[in-house]
């Protein structure tokens, strides 16, 4: 049996997930909103052989207090598509994710603009299903309440059906273009959806051809209950907010479990949880670059951020009591457990509790490129994950030392790629690309529909 291989997914915007990444010497404060910087950045995960580059979108800036918004880089990024759409003329291989909403967007938008990412890129999109747990993003959308948490769970399953049924709407071979009978598509081999359901209604059919990989990836984030059934049947790939390898292996017998009830096949699915790495020449080293790091963060920042994660204003709590009761709200429920949970297992006060969250307060290896590759060699070969999504310290420094030197251990060990094996994000996961729901022709072979160069 061949080793099983991480995957790794780069968890790109912000481009660092932490607090005081700005701030930390050396590295580019702008660097969230700088193109020609994020080309760079980039191309260095495109070299070192990275699956994909991930855009978590925001439709509103962080509901937190002003005095901590104006601390925080993440206040300010590129809409999504038109960042990857402009990456893709400059790389070749790596995937390029992004976020759609279920609950603020349009299906068929949506569809489109996946699909046409994914011909632009020759094949690398990624659709990341989110149904947004910003309450303020209600606000952007003409709304004055946030839709409840498990409609709109209900909602983003109907919206997956819609949006690949939107996909299947050519066969892959109804472009004959035949220029002498001035045939430009086969009309028997395009399907008109008529999605009439609870919460959407869509004619059809969309007006791009079925995309390269027949369909971009499907990934998800999330471990509620809502969203563990939901990427169970719908997802490719599931992003995590990681916790311990225990928590980890439980996730992945859960949801790989869910699959096999419904009749996929496990395999079909890769779970990466997000993984802070700082990488130091010894152990020392990279924990004195945390907490270098972590001491940039401001208790303004801190607390905020802990409100927002926890979905109730912790202004008020006593930042050096525990943490008291959290109330049920409409805000990501995995999320909010998993900080009520560190709380009462590591006995931290409502400061310690906050600081930790506003620099980052989730799965994090720090250490040398070998002990680094220990943890997740064992992530991996005891089914914790298949891999993870990457999440940098600080930038370039930060992802440099990642691919710069952990990639070549994890090489060594034979369990990451010193290559590419295809052209598309599917091809380079192994996962394979769907058929037609509506048609029974369907093209094995790729060229046909990849750019073809000048």
């Amino acid at each position: 049996m061949a080793q099983r291989q991480l995957k790794l997914g780069a968890f790109m915007r912000p481009v660092s997930i932490h607090t005081g990444a700005w701030r930390y010497p050396g590295a580019w404060p702008d660097a969230n909103f700088n193109f020609p910087r994020i080309k760079q950045l980039i191309q260095k995960l495109e070299a070192g052989k990275f699956d994909a580059f991930f855009m978590a979108d925001h439709l509103a800036v962080l509901n937190m207090p002003i005095n901590a918004l104006k601390r925080s880089h993440t206040v300010t990024s590129f809409e999504p598509f038109t960042l990857l759409s402009a990456l893709s003329a400059v790389t070749e291989h790596i995937g390029l994710i992004a976020t759609g909403s279920t609950t603020f967007d349009e299906p068929y938008h949506v569809a489109r603009r996946f699909a046409s990412l994914d011909h632009i890129s020759g094949g690398r999109a990624g659709w990341n299903i989110v149904t947004t747990s910003n309450p303020d993003a209600a606000l952007n959308f003409g709304l004055d309440d946030h839709m409840e948490h498990a409609e709109r769970y209900k909602r983003a399953r109907e919206f997956y059906d819609v949006v690949t049924g939107l996909w299947d709407s050519f066969a892959d071979d109804a472009f004959v273009r035949d220029v002498e009978q001035g045939l430009y598509f086969d009309p028997a081999k395009m399907h008109v959806l008529n999605h009439k359901g609870k919460y959407l209604s869509v004619r059809g059919p969309l007006n791009i051809a079925r995309p390269v990989q027949g369909w971009p990836l499907i990934v998800q984030a999330g471990a509620s209950e809502d969203g563990k059934q939901l990427a169970a049947e719908t997802a490719e790939a599931v992003f995590t907010g990681g916790g311990s390898l225990a928590d980890g292996q439980k996730l992945y017998a859960d949801i790989k479990g869910r699959m096999e009830k419904i009749g996929r096949n496990p395999e079909h699915l890769k779970i990466l949880p997000g993984a802070f790495v700082v990488v130091g020449d010894s152990v020392e080293e990279a924990k004195e670059k945390r907490a270098k790091l972590d001491s940039m963060v401001h208790y303004d920042s801190a607390i905020a951020s802990l409100s927002v994660q926890l979905g109730t204003d912790a202004s008020g709590f006593d930042p050096d009591g525990q943490l008291p009761p959290i109330p049920e709200t409409n805000a990501s429920k995995s999320g909010r457990q998993r900080l009520v949970d560190a709380a009462a297992r590591d006995k931290l006060t409502v400061r310690q509790l906050a600081q930790r969250v506003g620099g980052y307060g989730g799965l994090s290896f720090v250490g040398t490129p070998q002990t680094i590759a220990d943890q997740m060699e064992e992530w991996l070969m005891s089914r914790g994950s298949d891999g993870f999504n990457i999440m940098f310290p600080f930038l370039p420094a930060g992802l440099d030392d990642f691919v710069d030197k952990v990639v070549p251990e994890l090489q060594k060990r034979g369990i990451f790629r010193k290559e590419y094996v295809g052209r598309t994000l599917r091809e380079n996961l192994g996962l394979p690309r769907p058929k037609n729901r509506f048609f029974e022709v369907n093209h094995p072979d790729l060229r046909r529909f990849l750019p073809r160069k000048p």
